[in-house]
């Protein structure tokens, strides 16, 4: 399959799903530069089932190709279509493609396009390869709040299971907990309360000598899957801090 082509088919696809209102309407709510069709999620996530239906056997190479020609498009129905073929080809990533998703994740600026790639497509193929883990490293201390927030999430999905680096993520958030800016304290609490729902007593350790330093975005998520008295005494700690 020539990448070129198929790029052409699937924005050929997703315009024939274009509704001008929902476009105007998601540009505006995500503040976006790019060209929006109005296709939904699901629309764009059946484009590209068909493609890799179409097309299962395409060579780490060509996948390669084929995202970095569909990204070139300032469209956002595109590029979260490179997101989801990322997904479904993603036994054909290796170590070496970090690079390739490092640049996409600084191109999204939106957490319509980072969230995916990171907890998705970054976070599979760290955990197929943990000496990737040395990138994240580097990640969490970037200028760029999107790479730093990448960093915690493409940790998330083995400790969502009860598994994973929970020390490496810990790390990472103490260092970031008392940034002002909401995605990071977002991704922080999201990431403590999907951990949370396997291992309570972690997390409820965690913020107990921190209640102090943590923001209310980053309590109020985190609380949610403790017991009571736990979210209860953790966030009358953060309510008596001192202004």
């Amino acid at each position: 399959m020539d990448p070129q082509t198929a790029a052409d088919s699937f924005a050929r696809r997703l315009r024939e799903s274009a509704r001008k209102e929902r476009a105007v309407e998601e540009q505006a709510y995500l503040k976006s530069d790019l060209q929006h069709l109005g296709a939904s999620v699901p629309q764009i996530r059946a484009a590209a089932k068909d493609l890799h239906r179409s097309a299962p056997d395409l060579s780490h190479a060509q996948v390669v190709e084929l995202v970095r020609t569909l990204w070139k498009r300032p469209i956002h129905e595109c590029r979260v279509g490179c997101v989801e073929l990322l997904w479904l080809y993603r036994d054909e990533l290796r170590p070496t493609d970090m690079a390739l998703l490092e640049k996409l994740l600084r191109e999204s600026k939106t957490w319509a396009l980072v969230d995916s790639l990171a907890v998705n497509v970054t976070g599979d193929l760290v955990e197929r390869y943990p000496q990737l883990g040395s990138v994240l490293d580097r990640w969490a201390r970037d200028d760029d709040f999107w790479i730093r927030r990448s960093a915690m999430l493409a940790l998330l999905k083995p400790l969502r299971r009860g598994e994973g680096d929970f020390e490496r993520f810990a790390g990472y958030a103490d260092a970031m907990l008392e940034e002002k800016e909401f995605f990071i304290r977002k991704a922080i609490g999201w990431v403590l309360r999907e951990t949370a729902k396997k291992q309570p007593n972690l997390v409820h350790e965690w913020l107990v000598p921190r209640t102090s330093r943590a923001s209310g975005v980053t309590m109020r998520e985190a609380v949610k899957p403790l017991s009571t008295e736990q979210a209860e005494a953790l966030m009358a700690a953060y309510r008596e801090r001192k202004p």
